[in-house]
């Protein structure tokens, strides 16, 4: 066995030893709760912007199929109008036409 004073010195250096240990236990805890509250902090960000994100997808989704409306209307209604132009342009042929023969 030792010498009673190298046992002391040994055991005070193993206590100031555990002191640090426990110490830098208690901040790993705490960095790792720190990290869970941050984590759940980011969860709960990445869900409101996935909410907003959607909403905008149904929000676009919305004037677009507006907007599709719109032109076919103004396409229909395009169509229409070049129809009566045809047939105006048809009727004023023949009229041309029917003039030449006479």
């Amino acid at each position: 066995m030792g010498n009673p004073s190298d046992v002391e010195a040994r055991l005070a250096a193993l206590e100031a030893r555990m002191e640090e240990v426990a110490a830098d236990a208690a901040a790993a805890r705490h960095l790792a709760a720190a990290r869970d509250r941050d984590l759940a902090d980011l969860g709960i960000k990445v869900d409101a912007n996935r909410a907003a994100i959607n909403a905008l997808g149904v929000q676009t989704a919305g004037r677009f199929d507006r907007l599709e409306q719109h032109v076919d209307a103004g396409f229909a209604e395009m169509r229409g109008k070049l129809d009566q132009t045809a047939a105006g342009m048809a009727q004023i042929v023949e009229l041309l036409t029917g003039r030449e023969d006479q």
